[in-house]
């Protein structure tokens, strides 16, 4: 067995001869700057240049995605960009209020999140309206233009008339028909009803002369046309066909004493 260590020996004591061990002490000292080489230190800017670089697009791209963010959140989920007024224009039949509230569009909701083509929907399915466009007026408005239908003929119906463009859509129903407004008489006035159309048909057919004589076209059925002129006369125009042709004929033919002209068949004219 090895003989274990020498009791009462102090560290940096030599156990035999009763010498100190010399004790080191460090010392941190900072390196000058040439105590790099150059080619060192070119090489870590390099190297920093390199990672900058690297890291550049990525740090754009996460200030560009937090800015649009911040957009985005503005614009969409706040009222800071919301609908403040509905501006309308073109409306005379229709009031503003009635196009606000067919508009449907809630105060403040986010301008930018108003659905134009549902909106102009709506607006579009008054009767009066023929086409509606809704645009966005920044920061704040919405503009609704409205183009209204053009009445050309009303039809008696009881005590009343119902007013109708030139398609047939009945928008308006009134106590008296418009002044000056020739009357279409059918039964069920509508865009679908064949008798509508066809009255329609021969009412825009006619030139200026007839038009300044007509009281009514009178639509008995789709081959019993007739037009109902001042003075109690009647011009017999059987169907719509050949309207432009029966026109010029019974235009030439507004100074002939005769109580009805047929002009059904407008190469063969007959009186009465």
């Amino acid at each position: 067995m090895s003989p274990g260590p020498a009791r009462g020996r102090t560290p940096g004591q030599d156990g035999g001869s009763g010498r100190r061990s010399p004790v080191r002490r460090w010392q941190l000292v900072r390196a000058g700057a040439d105590a790099v080489p150059p080619s060192t230190r070119r090489f870590m800017a390099r190297a920093r240049q390199r990672r900058m670089r690297a890291a550049l697009p990525w740090a754009v791209a996460a200030a560009v995605a937090a800015v649009a963010g911040l957009v985005a959140w503005t614009v969409l989920g706040t009222g800071l960009f919301g609908v403040r007024d509905v501006r309308v224009v073109g409306a005379r039949m229709v009031t503003p209020v009635e196009i606000r509230d067919a508009a449907a569009v809630p105060d403040n909701a986010p301008l930018a999140r108003v659905d134009l083509a549902a909106t102009a929907r709506r607006v579009g399915a008054l009767p009066p309206v023929a086409r509606a466009t809704v645009e966005r007026d920044w920061p704040g408005t919405l503009v609704i233009r409205v183009e209204e239908r053009v009445a050309v003929a009303a039809v008696p119906q009881g005590e009343r008339f119902a007013v109708v463009d030139g398609s047939g859509v009945v928008f308006q129903h009134l106590d008296q028909p418009p002044a000056g407004m020739p009357l279409v008489r059918v039964a069920r006035p509508g865009p679908d009803d064949p008798g509508t159309r066809a009255g329609l048909a021969v009412l825009a057919a006619l030139g200026p002369k007839l038009r300044a004589e007509l009281v009514a076209v009178d639509v008995a059925g789709l081959a019993r046309i007739t037009l109902l002129l001042r003075g109690d006369r009647e011009v017999f125009w059987g169907d719509a066909s050949r309207s432009s042709d029966k026109s010029t004929v019974a235009t030439a033919l507004l100074g002939r004493r005769a109580d009805r002209i047929d002009v059904s068949a407008p190469d063969v004219v007959t009186f009465q």
